[in-house]
């Protein structure tokens, strides 16, 4: 069992900004911030940890993965980039749920990096989070995708992402 992960999905903060989200995002016709993106990105960081040995703990995993978009709300209402947002609210939350110093050092550093190409080939959580954000979207079967501003080569359109 998570315990610590579950503390991060109940914290009252984290639950004011999810159902923010979530209202804001109920017509959104593109990807979503929903439990299920954020649960797929911390299954494919995983494995992507599984494939590479590199032993991150899953507790790390699963809590950076559930905080790294939480800020959307602030980005959509205030114009705060969501990763720095991100960031910000995961500080507060991380220490309430019993996350050491340097565990909340791994994750925030994840969360801030999870929108930089360049960390990708990064066999780190941060790395991971990147890529596992990223393959996490069903373009090749989503409604939406010719609308979506997201460039083509970005886009998932094969199923060997």
């Amino acid at each position: 069992m998570m315990k610590r992960v579950n503390q991060i999905w109940n914290h009252p903060l984290y639950q004011e900004h999810y159902q923010q989200i979530q209202k804001l995002e109920k017509n959104r016709p593109f990807c979503g911030h929903s439990l299920a993106h954020f649960l797929d990105t911390a299954r494919l960081c995983y494995i992507y940890n599984l494939e590479q040995q590199t032993n991150i703990d899953r507790e790390l995993i699963y809590g950076a993965a559930l905080l790294h978009d939480i800020g959307r709300d602030e980005q959509y209402l205030e114009h705060i980039p969501h990763h720095i947002a991100s960031v910000r609210i995961a500080e507060k939350i991380l220490p309430d749920c019993d996350f050491s110093p340097g565990e909340i050092q791994q994750i925030t550093e994840a969360i801030e990096g999870h929108r930089n190409r360049e960390i990708c080939q990064e066999k780190s959580l941060k790395g991971f989070l990147y890529l596992a954000d990223k393959s996490s979207r069903s373009c090749l079967s989503c409604e939406a995708c010719q609308e979506c501003d997201w460039p083509q080569e970005k886009k998932n359109l094969q199923l060997d992402y």
